[in-house]
Formats: structure tokens, C-alpha cells, sequence
């Protein structure tokens, strides 16, 4: 995801990261650009044509976190042919043209490679307005913050590989990960946010802890105000927590004051999400209109706490 843009002419390239993300922003005239980003997961649930749905949705997410519209996209595939017959590969594709149909992109081709791990994902191509794309260095003091998908991916997700999780839970997870953001994204724009990222595997601590640094700002966040997926926190609770998660703590811990908070709510704070929903930063007037709006269009969004002066860094209260 953008850093910052410097680049104020036709043909310059507008370059930066987030943590693990990468993307790239071409101009092409004062009102246009182009933005490219790639992605690929390996399996995250057991049935192959949701799994391609999943690293689909989890694929365009930067292109919406930067507030563009993808316009088409390459499929990266990993496959053991050896293992796997190529009939279930083709249902993989299938959930991924389910996602483009969905959001109105075209796929247009795509490279295949032999791997011993399945992975799937796509290099999405997309539009931009040069003058309203949402950074991850937006961020201001005073803003409200809002989380448009809950937390616990990762924990049942988990949860789901060890043939532990409850259908509830299940259904709840994929519902979360194969649902676009893009009504986070033009609700976020409409609200004239210009500080934004999307949550996936570092966690809401690890992205939103990035962007409280690239912003030079702290954030402030409620752990009571933090929506949950149905069941992730009893899963947690039982150890279920992916490596990845612990990890994201661990990187986290320097910006981190968790207050009183235990261990086992900072994991859940640092939980690795697979396609998870955007935050993003928004005057405190606003934030109202946009909680309704999100709520109509099926979002299970919250105000989950503000932005500070004050070192960078993650305040959990």
C-alpha cells in the first residue's frame, strides 16, 4: 500500500509499502493513475472453489484500501500436478472468476508454476485518482477509526485445519473473507477519509501499528469496541492462535501499551487475518453516517477508538 506520494507529473511513478503489502501507483494525467498490487495464499478451508473465492477477495483488497477500482487482473497459480488433479485446480478459478464477476474486473490470463504447496492468487491492475488516494501515512489527530470487517480470521481458520471449529464459526469466517471491500472503500472516500489499510496478515496491531508510525501519530484503540468473528475468542481461549499471529505480537510489542490487557488480548489484537476489512481514519462527524451506511450494506463495522498526538505507537484501553 502508498507510503506517501511525491510524484507530481504525468509518467512518474508513485511508489511505497505497507507492512508485507506491496503496490505501485502510476500517474497518467491529473486525473488518473494506475494501481498494481499481487497476492497469493496457499489454502485456508477445505473446499476448493471457496478457497479461490477467498484469495480473490484477499488479492483486489489493496486496490480498494487504496481507494481505486481494479480493472483486471493475472491469475498466480502454485500447483502440485503430481497430487492434484488439474480438475481441482479448475475449481479454484472458478471461485476466483466468481470474485472478479462480482466486482467487475476481467481476468485476462495468468502463469502457472509446479509447486509442492498449492497457492492461488491474482496481480490486479487498477484505477485511481491521483488526488484522493488513501495512504497509509493519512492518518490525523482527532480522527475516529473505523474497523469495517471483525477480527478472529485466524483463529479459526486455524481453528478449521485442526477439524475443531463449529459450523457457526466457519460460515461466519468465509462470509468475512470472500466479502469485498469495496463498499469500505467508497464509503471510506465518501467520507473524505485519506488515511486507510486493509487488515490481513500482520494483523490489526502490525497494519494499523505501521500506519500510526508512517502518520506520525498514536492510536488509540477500545479492545471492547474490536468486533469479533462468532466463536473466535472461545477458540482462542483453547489455543487455538496461528504462529502467525503470535509473531505479529512480537513485532508489535514496541509500540504496543496494552494497559492492563493480557496476553491472550493482545493475540487476539495481533491476530492474522486472510481478506480482512479495512481502517481507516475519518473526522468524528462523519463517523455516525458511516456506521449506517455500512450497516445497511450487511458490514458488521464499528468505531473502535481515535486517533492521538503522541509517539507512534498502539495504546490498547
Amino acid at each position: 500500500m502508498v507510503r506517501g506520494l511525491h510524484a507530481d507529473t504525468p509518467g512518474e511513478l508513485l511508489v511505497g509499502t505497507d507492512t508485507g503489502d506491496d503496490a505501485a501507483v502510476w500517474r497518467l494525467d491529473d486525473a488518473r493513475a494506475i494501481v498494481s498490487t499481487a497476492d497469493f495464499i496457499t489454502p485456508v478451508v477445505d473446499d476448493a472453489r471457496t478457497w479461490g473465492r477467498v484469495a480473490a477477495a484477499n488479492s483486489v483488497s489493496d486496490v480498494y484500501a487504496m481507494g481505486g477500482q481494479p480493472l483486471f487482473a493475472l491469475n498466480l497459480v502454485g500447483w502440485n500436478t503430481d497430487a492434484l488433479p488439474t480438475s481441482l485446480l479448475g475449481e479454484v478459478l472458478a471461485g476466483g472468476q466468481d470474485v472478479a464477476t462480482e466486482a467487475g474486473f476481467a481476468i485476462v490470463g495468468g502463469h502457472t508454476i509446479d509447486d509442492p504447496e498449492p497457492k492461488y492468487g491474482m496481480s490486479v491492475t487498477g484505477i485511481i485518482d491521483p488526488n484522493r488516494i488513501l495512504t497509509n501515512a493519512g492518518l490525523a489527530v482527532g480522527q475516529d477509526l473505523v474497523l469495517t470487517k471483525p477480527l478472529g480470521v485466524g483463529v479459526i481458520t486455524t481453528a478449521i485445519k485442526a477439524d475443531v471449529a463449529a459450523a457457526a464459526s466457519s460460515d461466519a469466517a468465509i462470509a468475512s473473507m470472500t466479502r469485498l471491500n469495496d463498499v469500505g472503500s467508497r464509503v471510506a472516500l465518501a467520507a473524505g477519509a485519506t488515511g486507510c489499510t486493509d487488515v490481513t496478515g500482520f494483523g490489526l496491531l502490525g497494519h494499523l501499528g505501521r500506519m500510526a508510525i508512517e502518520s506520525r501519530v498514536r492510536v488509540s484503540i477500545a479492545f471492547d469496541a474490536i468486533p469479533f468473528l462468532d466463536g473466535a475468542v472461545e477458540l482462542a481461549r483453547d489455543g487455538l492462535m496461528p504462529g502467525g499471529s503470535r509473531r505479529n505480537l512480537d513485532w508489535g510489542r514496541e509500540l504496543l501499551d496494552a494497559g492492563s490487557h493480557d496476553e491472550l488480548s493482545q493475540l487476539l489484537v495481533a491476530d492474522a487475518q486472510t481478506s480482512g476489512g479495512l481502517v481507516f481514519g475519518i473526522d468524528p462527524g462523519e463517523t455516525a453516517g458511516v456506521l449506517a451506511e455500512l450497516a445497511d450494506t450487511g458490514h458488521s463495522a464499528a468505531l473502535i477508538g481515535s486517533v492521538t498526538a503522541g509517539p507512534p505507537g498502539f495504546t490498547l484501553t
